[in-house]
């Protein structure tokens, strides 16, 4: 099959377009027939050799964290779907690979494709909307009448998390440059800061919930926007030492994460608020609770550009650019 590989860690790297066999299919496993993929910075930042870390692993090795397409075959042990099925899905950790022609993915992470969209359209799905759901709904617990401040509302998580906040009835605070106002207001958000021209800080405070994004300097003013008792969720790191333990990672690691996350805890202790970093995962049971809000039209799909299989580096650059409005998707079939 074809697929873009990753032959060195690095910032420059390009991948190399490949011809290398169909993923070996585990018995809990479903084989996909990519028709779409999608473009996220953990791609980026994983090539960067950023996740080395917690995600080792070892090169040559296929990229690609969003999946809608066709089942080609099933393993012995599944019996959820079968050979036709038009399915999407975010891969697990570690059984990556999606800008490829073929993907085997656990049964228990894919979900039937929402009926109403495109599979470039569910390709844009699966990653940002687990991470909005796990943010949001399990960690944060948002509920009606709260209010949540989202960073970064025109990209790709952004897009989602808004329209998923404003469905659980929160109200939602956002930032953005001005020429992506217009779309932020358009997905539900109420307040909306231009951040190249106001500080958050100033206009914000006694929110419930944050959704962080983006920096360290970002994280400790949006700390401050908290009321007591509140919670940021941060996406971008710092990695705590309960990370470490939900991933067993070894003593040392978890020295390491309790290091590089004791000025964000401590600020939050002296806050009065809960720091919780999230690493999302794979999970077809939250996909089938997505689905329906997609296809009842409650959330949908925000896509910037549609990029040929064979131009998968010219899509990741432009992810890298930081100019999309929502996803980047690459069209395989």
């Amino acid at each position: 099959m074809k697929a873009f590989v990753l032959d060195r860690y690095g910032k420059k790297e390009r991948l190399r377009a490949a011809d290398v066999p169909e993923p070996d299919l585990r018995d809990d496993e479903v084989l996909i027939q990519v028709h779409a993929t999608a473009v996220n910075l953990l791609d980026a930042k994983i090539r960067n050799g950023e996740f080395k870390l917690i995600l080792p692993y070892r090169t040559p090795f296929v990229l690609g964290h969003d999946v809608a397409g066709v089942v080609a075959r099933v393993g012995p042990r599944v019996h959820q779907f079968k050979v036709g099925d038009e399915v999407y899905a975010r891969p697990d950790d570690l059984r990556i690979g999606t800008f490829a022609e073929f993907v085997a993915v656990k049964e228990d992470s894919v979900a039937m494709k929402p009926r109403n969209l495109t599979m470039e359209e569910a390709a844009s799905i699966p990653l940002v909307g687990l991470t909005a759901w796990q943010a949001l709904v399990e960690k944060a617990k948002l509920k009606k009448g709260q209010k949540v401040f989202i960073q970064a509302g025109s990209g790709g998580v952004g897009t989602f998390a808004i329209q998923l906040a404003k469905h659980l009835g929160a109200t939602v605070a956002t930032t953005t440059s001005s020429r992506n106002v217009a779309l932020v207001k358009r997905l539900g958000a109420d307040v909306v800061i231009d951040y190249k021209n106001e500080a958050f800080e100033d206009h914000l405070s006694g929110y419930d919930v944050v959704l962080n994004s983006q920096d360290g300097k970002t994280l400790a003013k949006s700390l401050g926007v908290l009321k007591p008792g509140g919670t940021l969720v941060s996406i971008s790191g710092p990695p705590d030492p309960r990370f470490a333990e939900d991933i067993q990672a070894p003593w040392w690691v978890k020295q390491v994460m309790g290091v590089l996350s004791s000025g964000a805890r401590k600020q939050a202790r002296r806050l009065d608020v809960a720091y919780a970093f999230l690493f999302m995962k794979a999970s077809g049971s939250q996909l089938r609770q997505i689905t329906p809000l997609i296809e009842s039209g409650a959330i949908r799909p925000v896509i910037d550009q549609v990029f040929p299989f064979e131009s998968t580096n010219d899509a990741l650059a432009y992810v890298e650019s930081g100019r999309a409005k929502g996803k980047v998707v690459i069209k395989v079939r």
